[in-house]
Order: structure tokens, then sequence, then C-alpha cells
């Protein structure tokens, strides 16, 4: 069974609207693009691994059985959430409250890290990925999907840009803009693989799915 670690979590208004709307399914097309990469990314991972930003369970159903989950959620309100869905898919492991800036795991403890749409939201993309090297084993895996900005100087890339403000405070502090592949291309993984792809989220559509290799 999951256990419960909620001191300290963060609180506020926005956390509680976000989730909600987490709470309250995915849209039936974007589910449909998304996931063929989950089930590639996911479908074959074992031993430990380690979900940062893990909301409220959307990738409990694409993990095979057998691994050890760790979950890392600072959001208190998706706490509640995460805990049904672990239970509805016998997902072994524990839930802890914390941050990917300073993840509360030993060095070279897990063996694969996951992350889908979380670099967005997090206050220091570098930071995280040093911890998410720092917690894999040598050979480990970092696996993701994120949304990222658009081409530069695009229509959508202006539109990000004036929306951001609105969008940050609407959900949880995510940036609709980031160029988060470059920010892993660069993070000193020995290998990675990125694709991008389009996905049916309006203002956030550019994707990106991968994996890296400590």
């Amino acid at each position: 069974m999951i256990s419960d670690s909620r001191e300290g979590a963060r609180r506020g208004m926005a956390q509680r609207f976000f989730a909600w709307m987490h709470s309250q399914g995915e849209a039936g097309d974007y589910d449909a693009v998304i996931e063929p990469y989950k089930r590639k990314l996911l479908g074959d991972l074992s031993g430990t691994v380690l979900e940062i930003g893990a909301g409220t369970g959307e990738n409990f159903p694409f993990y095979p059985a057998g691994i050890h989950w760790i979950g890392i959620e600072p959001n208190f309100y998706m706490q509640e959430h995460l805990l049904e869905r672990a239970k509805e898919y016998k997902i072994d492991g524990e839930l802890k409250t914390g941050v990917a800036e300073k993840l509360p795991m030993n060095d070279s403890s897990v063996d694969a890290v996951v992350s889908t749409l979380v670099l967005c939201s997090v206050s220091d993309q570098a930071a995280v990925l040093r911890e998410i090297l720092r917690v894999l084993r040598p050979g480990g895996r970092y696996l993701f999907i994120e949304h990222v900005a658009a081409a530069e100087h695009s229509r959508l890339w202006w539109t990000q840009k004036i929306i951001k403000p609105a969008w940050k405070l609407a959900a949880d502090g995510c940036n609709v803009d980031r160029e988060t592949g470059d920010v892993i291309q660069r993070a000193g993984f020995s290998h990675v693989e990125i694709e991008p792809f389009r996905a049916p989220l309006a203002i956030a559509s550019p994707h990106i799915a991968g994996k890296a290799i400590k």
C-alpha cells in the first residue's frame, strides 16, 4: 500500500483548482494522442521508479506490474485523488510530499525517473535535472513527456508569451513557453532521444516525448 506523507505540503487556491481540474480526467482527444507515447516509454519499466509531479495518477494505467513506485507530489490537494487511484491500480510504493529541485532520495537509488507535464512548472529546470541525474543509478533512464515552446516568432509563440502570466496563475505555476528539450539535452546525460509531436491542447500543443540515459 502507499504510505501517505503530507507534512509541509504547499497550499493555495490555485493548487486546489488545479487538483480539481486534474481529478476530472483529461479530454479524450488528448488521451488518445498521448497514450501511445506513455505505453512506449513506461511499459517495460522495472525496479524502483520515481515519478516527480505524480498528479492524480494519470500514469498508473501504463506501469507494468512488479515495480516499486515512489511518487513526489507537492500539491496537497492532488494527494487524495492520487492515493485513491493507487489503490485502484494496486500500485506498490510510497507517496512523498516534496519538490523536484530537492528530491528526498539517496544518490543512485532508483532505476527510472518519470515526468509528464512537470518541467513546465518547476522553479529551476536545471536543478531538477541535476537531481534526476543524482538519484538515478548508472544506466538508469529518465522518461518524459512535456509541452514546450512553439517555434520561435511563430504566431503561437507570440500567443504563448502574451498569455503566459494568466496561464501560470491558473495552471499552478505552469510556464507555457519553456525550451525544455534544449535544457534536457544540456543536462549531462550520456544519451538523449527526443521526439516532437503535437497534442490537442491549443496554447500548449507543442510536445516532446523521450528518454535520457545516465
